[in-house]
């Protein structure tokens, strides 16, 4: 008889707390004897889900090497190849007389809930996870106080809370930030000059493992072809995210080798050419638990202050980790199961074929962004925003659906991520919960932060006719289509204003032109 350990997919870190507690309980030896662990590599749910190809390689490859790390290290493992997790799990169970099955606390809702169906033959012991800095019940404790539960305010209990980048000279000491600022937002949304460029990344060329799993992935888009159906999005190759804890590791040190100086000032920016610029790219690992958090920022602070790094470019990457992480994590619990099925603008528009196809918007920007999340299931975060986000929150798109398109296109993407991401701060669907205000914009603001508008076949200067950009008319005809429900929200005075300016005819016009861009994807 032998305890389970099942390790989920997600929860790949060196200090899974169900190991750590047999390991405080009986000693390693004799844990190490006692215990069987289990990680499944299912293909059902994935797969049905269409989830793009490079997240399916990332995770599935981490997953095995993380299997012969704890083989290496003296565990018994057993990773399961499933097309059901389900069946497969219970045959273990009853193979290995398993008495007791112990798990991680899921960082996704849905992925709690599926476990507490399987009705095992054994009893489940939940470990609370140790996946955050901030525990769901401190996050509840913080939260409970406030009507409006803003992300500077979370934040700068974060930094007191964990001490990072406070001032020891302040009194009494480390209660004040460093620098005398808590956020340096304003000194980090440059839009970016011509001939911008950033560092390039670190990837690394796949070895046997990932090989073997990016030929499994193709096959399962082949068979799904073979039935008739579409086959999996993006592309497979070529793959050089991190599979180790060791290679994000190097990721990180790279980061901050060649990129942490001048991450601030570009930040916002969007570049043809430069999907990646000064940005991190550690989200991947954050999100599977090859790094965690506390250990990131520590080594970013160190590091920051030892080489003189500018305060903007140091408080702006720790902000997105110890703020924006944590704080997007924690109100995905907060508020509750019936969260994703909000929808304040009560939007249904169904997606254009161009989203699933990853291409074929005819806009310039559009088409940009989804070219390179097809090459690599990523695209920083005003890409994802102000793009991706904003098209669907001005278009009218079903809020739900372009939620689990964001989920299953992006190299980062889980329910806990894309919930309050996408549907909160994207789409404006919870009514303000998240965010103060929609985050809808015109095509000034791409044309303003982006290269794009380039040699795009519209213009971002015209809001009617054929060569109007498709986000200005959809911009204004949102702002007439629910302008009683945003008179009401004072951060929308001034846009409200200038639509209350527009001449009547010029407005009709506009939402003719918005009318027409929707027109070919219907």
């Amino acid at each position: 008889m032998a305890t389970g350990i099942w390790i989920l997919g997600d929860q790949l870190g060196p200090d899974h707390p169900a190991l750590l507690a047999q390991e405080q309980r009986l000693g390693r030896e004799q844990a190490q004897r006692q215990c069987r662990l289990l990680l499944i590599e299912s293909s059902s749910v994935l797969v049905r889900r269409h989830d793009h190809r490079q997240k399916l390689v990332l995770v599935w490859s981490a997953l095995r090497h993380r299997a012969a790390e704890l083989r290496a290290a003296g565990w018994t493992v057993d990773l399961l190849e499933s097309g059901s997790g389900t069946e497969d799990l219970g045959k273990w169970i009853a193979t290995h007389g398993i008495r007791a099955l112990a798990v991680m606390e899921p960082a996704d809702r849905p992925i709690r809930q599926a476990i507490e169906r399987l009705n095992l033959p054994v009893p489940l012991e939940w470990h609370p996870s140790n996946a955050f800095l901030w525990s769901r019940e401190a996050f509840a404790a913080w939260a409970g106080p406030y009507k409006q539960l803003r992300m500077e305010l979370f934040y700068r209990e974060g930094r007191r809370r964990f001490g990072v980048l406070m001032d020891p000279a302040s009194q009494p000491p480390g209660s004040q930030p460093l620098g005398g600022q808590w956020n340096y937002d304003h000194a980090n949304r440059k839009a970016p000059p011509k001939g911008l460029a950033g560092p390039e990344p670190l990837w690394f060329e796949p070895d046997a493992i990932t090989t073997a799993v990016i030929a499994r992935v193709d096959e399962l888009s082949s068979e799904l072809e073979a039935r008739g159906e579409s086959g999996l999005p993006g592309r497979s190759q070529p793959f050089g995210w991190a599979v180790t804890r060791g290679q994000a590791l190097a990721v990180l040190e790279h980061f901050i080798a060649t990129r942490l100086d001048g991450f601030g000032p570009y930040q916002d920016a969007m570049v043809g050419g430069q999907p990646t610029l000064w940005h991190a790219l550690l989200s991947p690992y954050l999100n599977l638990g090859l790094l965690h958090p506390l250990e990131v920022i520590r080594r970013l602070e160190q590091a920051g202050l030892q080489r003189d790094t500018p305060l903007a470019s140091l408080e702006g990457v720790i902000r997105q980790i110890l703020g924006w992480r944590e704080y997007t994590h924690g109100l995905y619990w907060w508020f509750g199961p019936d969260y994703p099925q909000r929808n304040h603008f009560s939007a249904d528009r169904p997606l254009p074929v161009w989203l699933e196809q990853l291409g074929g918007s005819g806009m310039a920007c559009m088409d940009t962004v989804l070219g390179e999340l097809a090459e690599t299931g990523y695209a920083h975060h005003i890409q994802r925003l102000m793009v991706l986000a904003n098209y669907g929150l001005i278009a009218g798109l079903d809020p739900q659906a372009l939620t689990a398109w964001f989920h299953r296109m992006f190299i980062d993407g889980y329910d806990w991520v894309m919930q309050t991401n996408v549907l909160g701060m994207g789409l404006f669907a919870d009514g303000g919960l998240l965010a103060s205000k929609p985050y809808a914009a015109s095509g000034n603001y791409i044309n303003r932060m982006g290269s794009y508008c380039k040699g795009c076949r519209y213009s971002p200067k015209q809001r009617t006719g054929p060569q109007a950009c498709p986000f200005n008319a959809l911009y204004w005809d949102f702002l007439a289509r629910h302008g009683d429900q945003l008179r009401r929200n004072p951060r929308m005075a001034l846009v409200i204003k200038q639509l209350d300016k527009l001449p009547a005819e010029e407005l009709a016009r506009v939402r003719a032109t918005a009318r027409g861009a929707l027109e070919p994807q219907d």
